[in-house]
């Protein structure tokens, strides 16, 4: 099979769902954002220092990749189409996994008084970028929340879901630091 087959060639590109549409759609831009977080994440995997923490991190950010990919087509089917049916969208549990792992790293953290810079360690540094992407990845959903081109059931879950993302990976930054032994960088007014 060829990578290239010449039909985005005029910036057009087909949904999941077979529709053809621009490739500057803000649904294009929603998916890519969520794809572009999925590639932050396998590098932030790919820094992550040694360790039995670091493990489970490791296979934390695995299934969160595995959400994205589901978010990802999920946000490239349009609502109206019988593929939809087969997708599984992203729900409240995946956002209460989350918020548990939060939660379990922020109970092994200093209590943050400060504005801290991103940076220390690589996977951390990454982690701050990842999050960054997140959060544009939640605008562009909400972008196609506004223009009410999501099934609301759906967006509603997947767009907390992103929310507490973001959460996640500011918190992951600051265990990966710590874990190394890596004191933050304040922020000096």
């Amino acid at each position: 099979m060829k990578i290239y087959t010449g039909t985005g060639d005029r910036g057009k590109t087909s949904l999941f769902s077979g529709e053809r549409i621009k490739k500057n759609d803000d649904r294009i831009e929603a998916y890519g954002a969520v794809d572009e977080l999925n590639a932050l994440i396998g590098v932030v995997v790919a820094l992550l220092p040694s360790g039995p923490e670091m493990e489970t991190v490791g296979m934390q950010l695995t299934r969160i990749q595995s959400d994205l990919f589901r978010a990802g087509g999920w946000l490239a089917t349009t609502t109206e189409s019988p593929s939809m049916a087969y997708l599984q969208s992203i729900d409240q549990a995946d956002s209460r996994w989350l918020e548990e792992q939060v939660d379990y790293m922020q109970s092994k953290l200093p209590e943050l008084t400060v504005f801290i810079l991103p940076g220390g360690h690589p996977s951390a540094a990454w982690a701050h970028v990842a999050r960054t992407v997140c959060r544009r990845a939640e605008r562009r959903i909400v972008s196609l929340l506004e223009q009410s081109t999501l099934a609301d059931d759906g967006a509603n879950s997947l767009l907390t879901y992103v929310n507490r993302l973001s959460d996640y990976l500011f918190v992951l930054a600051r265990y990966c630091n710590h874990l190394a032994g890596i004191d933050e960088q304040v922020w000096q007014s």
